[in-house]
């Protein structure tokens, strides 16, 4: 496969990004081909690394984790053996969904999804203990304004 996925492909991964679930006989059918070069195709894009997992997105908090919530993660030290210690710790906490290393002020931005306020306070105490740790500073979430999982293909440049 060539470094870059061509308009098929990208159709393909368009039509996978709305519904991971559709079969292949109807993935086929919606990009115009026939069900074997199809799965060829989707197969050829996973070992490639352009799809990278299947997964059902679910709604957090009918699931029972009210707070949602970010922290600023400061580290002491921006050594790499620092950076890299710090993410491995975040790794092991089950309530940290997602990890971003910054530019500027702050090391680290977290996502954080915990049943109740007494979690998240107790899961910011471990992050400010955890080493290397400089500072924490946190954000409630109000609402969703936008959830967009999806990569927008239709607006990437040539």
């Amino acid at each position: 496969m060539a470094v870059r996925p061509d308009p098929i492909d990208l159709q393909i991964l368009m039509e996978l990004q709305n519904d991971g679930r559709m079969s292949n006989v109807e993935l086929a059918r919606r990009v115009g081909m026939s069900p074997p070069p199809c799965l060829r195709r989707v197969r050829a894009l996973e070992e490639s690394g352009f799809i990278t997992g299947y997964r059902a997105l679910l709604d957090a908090k009918a699931l029972g984790f009210e707070v949602i919530a970010f922290a600023m993660v400061h580290l002491a030290s921006q050594a790499e053996a620092d950076l890299a210690a710090f993410e491995a710790y975040v790794r092991d906490q089950p309530y940290v969904r997602e990890c971003w290393m910054l530019s500027g002020e702050i090391d680290f931005l977290l996502k954080c999804v915990t049943p109740n306020l007494a979690a998240f306070q107790s899961l910011v105490a471990d992050l400010t203990a955890a080493p290397h740790v400089r500072n924490v500073k946190t954000s409630l979430t109000l609402r969703n304004a936008k959830n967009a999982p999806t990569v927008p293909l239709d607006r990437r440049s040539p």
